[in-house]
């Protein structure tokens, strides 16, 4: 934003207030919104005025099932409170995203006054980045920024199709986005070694992309929760009734081999927790992850795991962390995943750079309660997937052309 003139303009900004609400619309983790607090202020202490937006939710996704939409639901006039009391200032809410109410409040703003919009997914012709609505969010405001890094993969009219009517001097990106980039860029282009990344979640089709991606660059990848049944299924391991995608079997033999082609070790559980069900209360027991027995199904990994993957993160001075090593809802099945988010606090204490990415591996770390004793914890799930797997993210191409 360092180019921008700020001084009495009125400025449009793309945050990501997508935060959890209970069933009484209050706040329950307020992360996001405080991550776009210093882009915000920054703006102000320049003399300028503030236009907010956001998404809070899939609200036509939810219309497409139901024929309707919740808008006491999805609405982000429960944000406003909350928002007022850390800019320390009053928030104005509009009931609207763009038209003649949002065009009349936007013209009365003075400088300091902030005033946020109401939830752009209300409008069916924001996911399609539509031409005319993002010409009325041009005409509410002289500058644009963009600090919703976690929208920044997808080409919707806030975060992409408005920037076009700005010119280059008018529209930048926030503080947030600037900081995710550096960090995804310490891990994908100058990562002190040995680097490596931990990849778990349910799925290997999830992350087919990132793991090929990773390794080209890692020198060490660890292989936790449900996917890596896949791979040990694809070397010929008994799984029992463990997660498996039998299409991906000759894939996972070909990212191994990859994998032995680079020189990168991949490191997958030697042991696991299983249970006779998935279930937060079912029978459970240790197993050898390669002699499951049938009827028997492994939900997270077990204690050798837990200490051969802390010998590698030990010796690690760059660690990515994307996925949950088992079913950490399940308190029965979290000790994996903790142990995980222990290990990388205490490697990080010792000078090693940790990334956190993925909304899972977010909640894990945080409820560890550490995540404040990681080097950065990404505030976006998709989008930080899909810079790590080389792709060009629109958000941010919609700025730089």
């Amino acid at each position: 934003m360092d180019h921008i003139d700020f001084k009495d303009k009125r400025v449009l900004v793309r945050v990501d207030f997508n935060v959890p609400l209970d069933e009484n619309h209050q706040i329950t983790d307020d992360t996001r919104i405080k991550r776009a607090i210093p882009t915000l202020q920054y703006i102000l202490d320049r003399g300028a005025s503030l236009i907010i937006c956001s998404h809070l939710g899939r609200p036509q996704k939810k219309r497409l099932e139901n024929g309707d939409i919740n808008v006491e639901k999805f609405s982000l006039k429960h944000i406003v409170n909350h928002l007022s009391k850390l800019l320390g200032r009053e928030v104005i809410f509009c009931s609207s995203t763009v038209g003649g109410e949002a065009k009349m409040m936007s013209d009365r703003l003075e400088a300091g006054q902030v005033l946020l919009l109401e939830n752009t997914r209300f409008h069916a012709e924001e996911a399609k980045s539509d031409p005319d609505f993002s010409a009325m969010l041009k005409v509410l405001a002289d500058v644009y920024v963009n600090d919703a890094f976690g929208t920044a993969h997808r080409d919707h009219a806030s975060t992409c199709g408005v920037a076009q009517y700005f010119k280059k001097e008018e529209k930048g990106f926030g503080l947030l986005m600037q900081s995710e980039i550096e960090n995804a860029d310490k891990v994908l282009k100058s990562p002190k070694r040995p680097f490596t990344a931990i990849i778990g979640g349910a799925k290997v089709s999830d992350k087919i992309k990132l793991l090929d991606r990773l390794i080209e660059i890692a020198n060490h990848i660890i292989i936790g929760g449900g996917m890596a049944y896949t791979f040990i299924a694809a070397q010929g391991g008994k799984i029992g009734n463990s997660l498996c995608e039998k299409d991906y079997l000759d894939l996972a033999n070909k990212l191994l081999e990859k994998a032995r082609e680079n020189n990168v070790d991949i490191h997958l559980p030697s042991d696991s927790i299983v249970a006779d069900q998935f279930d937060a209360n079912a029978n459970s027991k240790v197993s050898n992850s390669h002699e499951i027995e049938d009827g028997w199904m492994g939900l997270d990994i077990g204690p050798n795991a837990i200490m051969a993957f802390d010998k590698v993160l030990k010796e690690s001075k760059t660690i990515l962390w994307n996925g949950p090593m088992g079913v950490f809802e399940f308190e029965k099945f979290s000790e994996g995943t903790m142990a995980t988010a222990h290990h990388l606090a205490s490697v990080t204490m010792e000078g090693a750079f940790s990334l956190i990415g993925g909304g899972d591996s977010v909640a894990a770390i945080n409820k560890a309660g550490l995540g404040e004793e990681v080097s950065y914890v990404s505030t976006g799930g998709g989008a930080l997937l899909t810079y790590l797997e080389g792709e060009t993210l629109p958000g941010i191409k919609a700025i730089l052309t």
